[in-house]
């Protein structure tokens, strides 16, 4: 059996020293007995990844439901990987920063990049300020929007930057459009093995990357460019369909309402499970979540909760309890673009929500908050 996925390229570093493959499994060992919870995490995957077994177990973030099992074959994330390096030109020997959990896709995922890209890769402790403690620079780098947010004037420290994880509000991609960094939106998911698609936020930048270009000329705000040999399809519910042979063996279908422009272009709606029938209309959270974001500068989201009335309600959840809801209810009335349905009927001020293992928020804990 070829297992490929041992052919550690020489280049790779984990903060600052080289390792070589007989080597990780000491380094491994010693992350899970003397390291830090997070550290744990880096070593159990590093022990997985050295087996010979051909697969890998992955949970999902929980944050659309329940946390679910899924098995990853290691040939298919050595492909996402290359992939990756193709699509952002990164090179044998660049930095780059994990500052992610390991126990989702995101963080295994950085790891697996620096193995097979030989990429010197510098780790820190997952938090929403991850730059904080660093004055180091990195050529690549995944954050959340939340790190994002709280990392604004570090930024130019990471030369390219993905962010994935949960939507990007439109008042975070205003203020990316003052940093120098290279900063993409990400679209995948656990069963993509991470992205499959991006798109271009931030500075104007013009780069002669195929992938890039196609990005760029592909209205940049508003449609996704899947990486190579990805395509994509809809199914009768209008959700993405995604074909993508080298990191999955069938199609995967997601429960993603989309519009497609092409097999390689599309523009994300919002989740077909999170629609709410409040009196008959439909409404898209997501939707209504991208125009709120005009004018709530904290973390918010709305839900629909069961009404006598309407069968389901629209409300707002704000995670601060400084803001006057007499004013927020005056703007969201007010609000250019947003129909009297999308007006959230109730608004809840919450002191912090509750978040998944993988920093996201767990909106139906959350939701349990109020009840």
């Amino acid at each position: 059996m070829n297992l490929y996925w041992h052919n550690i390229q020489p280049a790779f570093k984990l903060n600052g020293v080289h390792y070589k493959l007989d080597e990780l499994s000491e380094i491994g060992y010693s992350l899970i007995k003397e390291g830090d919870s997070f550290e744990a995490s880096i070593g159990v995957f590093l022990l997985d990844w050295l087996t010979d077994m051909q697969t890998v177990e992955v949970y999902t973030s929980g944050s659309t439901g329940k946390p679910k099992k899924i098995i990853l074959k290691k040939e298919h994330m050595v492909n996402s990987a290359i992939a990756t390096g193709k699509c952002f030109n990164l090179s044998e020997g660049d930095t780059a920063l994990l500052c992610l959990s390991c126990s989702g896709i995101a963080g295994k995922m950085m790891l697996v990049r620096a193995m097979v890209l030989g990429l010197a890769l510098d780790y820190v402790a997952p938090s929403s300020t991850p730059l904080a403690n660093t004055h180091s620079t990195y050529d690549f780098a995944a954050m959340v929007p939340l790190q994002v947010e709280n990392s604004l004037e570090q930024l130019p420290q990471i030369g390219t930057l993905i962010v994935g994880g949960a939507p990007i509000a439109k008042s975070l991609k205003e203020k990316l459009e003052l940093v120098s960094s290279k900063i993409f939106e990400t679209y995948g998911m656990t069963e993509t093995i991470t992205h499959i698609a991006v798109k271009r936020i931030g500075n104007d930048y013009v780069k002669s990357s195929t992938v890039e270009n196609q990005v760029r000329s592909s209205a940049v705000e508003t449609y996704f460019t899947t990486l190579p040999d990805i395509t994509v399809s809809k199914d009768n519910r209008d959700c993405l369909v995604i074909s993508a042979p080298h990191i999955s063996d069938s199609s995967v279908v997601t429960n993603d309402v989309v519009e497609l422009i092409d097999d390689t272009h599309f523009k994300w709606l919002g989740r077909y499970d999170s629609i709410i029938n409040s009196g008959g209309i439909k409404l898209v959270p997501e939707q209504i979540e991208a125009k709120l974001s005009s004018i709530i500068h904290s973390r918010f989201f709305v839900a629909g909760v069961p009404d006598d009335t309407l069968g389901q309600k629209l409300i707002l959840l704000v995670e601060d309890e400084q803001v006057s809801k007499t004013e927020l209810f005056q703007k969201t009335r007010t609000l250019k673009g947003l129909t009297k349905y999308e007006v959230p009927k109730e608004i809840y001020l919450i002191k912090s929500f509750i978040e998944t293992e993988s920093g996201k928020i767990d909106r139906e804990k959350t939701l349990l908050q109020i009840s």
